[in-house]
């Protein structure tokens, strides 16, 4: 037999083997997700790991260009996660989570987080624009009552709190934020067209609004209320619709797993920045009800508040806070 064709027969039973990877890459997905104390589960999962390593090798060197290789490699690096996975605890977990793993899914994002950004703002300039231009097409941002209220010289947030509690209201903003978010990340996973409609629309909004604002004078009330939470909150928007534009791209190319497992995987990943967000976003609620309406808080100390919570959402979605830095090392980047 010459070198061709017994390298050939190398690659015919070597991919014969490939209902072996599958079990062994359902079996790993099956056990990654919950506990045993069958000895039995262990022991098939350590003989997975070694069939794949075998195999690994095996495909590198004959099938080096092939799907085959790389849905090998994926398994193996699977087992390999599931096998030599640390014990599990609460204080730990956290703390990796804050420290470790938003911050690699925030790297992994980067590129959608800056288009998505790169979108709010040009429909903010686009919905200013149009306003400011036609300022009858006003209505299609707003409703008749806030325009009538612009439109006497004030203000639809003036003399909010006599109406509403800061805690009620507080309540309320959060979890129309939190919901919106949600709405945000959700929506993209329809292959990202839900974040183009989501962010596109809000910052038509925005822009629109602060146009007809400042075509009646209100323009720099309308920026004080807003700057103290908007600066979290309109950030949060944004990171909400890159992580689910991400999820949605995972569905449109899935790459060497199967498309089911690729979203699975990308919600996983991105559901965690979701987390990071949520909690963000109470202390947004807190800021739009307390300080937001309150006309004691003059624009400066706003502008301190805004800034200085901005800072603290770039700290606390880098690991910094929780020391990533001073460990030395950049979390570690998303497979």
């Amino acid at each position: 037999m010459n070198e061709s064709a017994r390298e050939h027969a190398l690659k015919v039973t070597l991919l014969r083997r490939s209902q072996l990877w599958k079990n062994a890459a359902d079996r790993t997905r099956r056990l990654a997700g919950k506990k045993t104390d069958d000895a039995a589960d262990a022991i098939f999962v350590a003989d997975d790991y070694r069939m794949l390593a075998h195999d690994v090798a095996k495909v590198r060197r004959l099938l080096p260009d092939s799907r085959a290789r790389e849905y090998l490699e994926t398994a193996y690096a699977q087992a390999h996660a599931s096998l030599h996975r640390p014990a599990w605890h609460p204080g730990s977990a956290l703390l990796s989570l804050f420290r470790d793993e938003i911050p690699a899914v925030v790297r992994w994002l980067r590129p959608h987080i800056v288009w998505a950004t790169a979108l709010f703002i040009l429909t903010v300039i686009t919905g200013y624009s149009m306003v400011h231009t036609y300022p009858d097409l006003i209505a299609l941002f707003a409703s008749p009552e806030l325009i009538a209220t612009v439109e006497r010289g004030q203000l639809w947030t003036e003399g909010l709190l006599n109406v509403v509690p800061s805690s009620v209201l507080s309540l309320q903003i959060l979890t129309n934020n939190i919901v919106v978010s949600l709405f945000a990340y959700c929506a993209g996973f329809l292959f990202g067209l839900g974040t183009l409609y989501i962010l596109g629309l809000n910052g038509l909004m925005l822009g629109a609004v602060f146009a007809f604002t400042s075509l009646h004078g209100l323009g720099n009330d309308l920026f004080t209320f807003v700057v103290a939470h908007g600066c979290v909150e309109i950030s949060v928007m944004c990171l909400s619709g890159a992580a689910g534009a991400a999820v949605g791209e995972a569905l449109i190319r899935p790459g060497a797993a199967t498309r089911a497992e690729s979203f699975r995987r990308a919600a996983l990943q991105s559901g965690k920045l979701i987390l990071a967000c949520a909690l963000l976003l109470v202390g947004s609620g807190l800021i739009e009800g307390y300080v937001s309406p309150n006309p004691v808080f003059p624009l400066w100390t706003r502008l301190a508040i805004g800034v200085s919570y901005w800072l603290f959402m770039i700290v606390l979605l880098t690991g910094w806070l929780f020391g990533a830095r001073r460990r030395g090392k950049a979390p570690p980047s998303l497979p």
